[in-house]
């Protein structure tokens, strides 16, 4: 405890001097790692990733992902052109796939690699509940949660090392904290490794970014709810998990709703 303090404390003027805000929500984060570094990593661990995965063979079912990734990546576009922010993704290079797995799972990588796994899409049942996950994983992407959430990781456990500096010292350990951050290949459902703070926050910015794509934000309510039939009520305690409890979750978007809809109505 002693040490994890001291490192905090050497670490405090960095923490001072590298925050950014999110959009939306105006949240000031912690981000010490440069982009080229995090996309540079980024794109290597999302290639082996696709290396070593099945993609689906089902034309219309990837072309529906695709389909609801570039429509709500669209609807991110105007949002930032409208509020200043159009060099935040300047670097993306977006892509939208589909993998043959039975898990009921979907993450997005900085850079804007976003995967859904076949086993999500009887849970999404049609293309608008595609858009609820597909517009929660593009807004960690777009509110830069990884990139969050690695710093906080970097600062607490490797002593505030240098995301270059953590590769070269300890790449494996440094590697399997990356996908720990990102739920590559973890069994968590949608839900990914994320904190309280940044699914809420992806819950309300997926919202927005779907009701701006023209997908009625009103589904996402009746998604998390299949979610939680899903789990068959078998998931933690609130207080025992990072993640808002299904019921929390449900409460926190019909709490949203009437701003989401305003987006909806204005760009259906």
């Amino acid at each position: 405890m002693k040490k994890l303090i001291f490192t905090v404390f050497l670490a405090l003027p960095l923490l001072f001097a590298s925050c950014s805000t999110v959009p939306i929500t105006g949240r000031r984060q912690l981000d010490v790692i440069p982009d080229n570094q995090m996309l540079a990593m980024s794109f290597q661990q999302y290639n082996q990733f696709m290396e070593s995965h099945e993609l689906s063979q089902d034309r219309e079912k990837t072309e529906m992902v695709r389909r609801v990734g570039n429509r709500i990546r669209e609807g991110v576009d105007r949002y930032l052109s409208r509020n200043g922010m159009e060099g935040r993704l300047k670097d993306y290079r977006w892509e939208f796939n589909l993998v043959k797995s039975e898990e009921v799972n979907a993450w997005a990588m900085p850079g804007g690699k976003v995967v859904i796994y076949t086993g999500l899409l009887p849970v999404a049942r049609n293309e608008t509940g595609l858009a609820v996950v597909m517009g929660h994983e593009i807004a960690h992407a777009v509110a830069k949660h990884g990139d969050e959430r690695l710093s906080q990781v970097l600062i607490t456990q490797m002593g505030g090392m240098a995301l270059s500096e953590a590769l070269r010292e300890a790449p494996e350990e440094t590697r399997q904290l990356w996908l720990a951050v990102y739920g590559v290949g973890t069994q968590v459902g949608v839900l990914l490794p994320y904190s309280r703070t940044h699914e809420s926050e992806a819950d309300h910015l997926g919202l927005i970014f779907m009701a701006m794509a023209g997908y009625n934000p009103g589904e996402a309510v009746a998604f998390w709810e299949r979610m939680l039939e899903k789990s068959g009520g078998q998931a933690p305690p609130e207080f025992l998990s990072t993640h808002p409890a299904g019921e929390t979750r449900i409460r926190n978007m019909k709490d949203l709703m009437p701003e989401a809809m305003k987006y909806y109505n204005r760009n259906k």
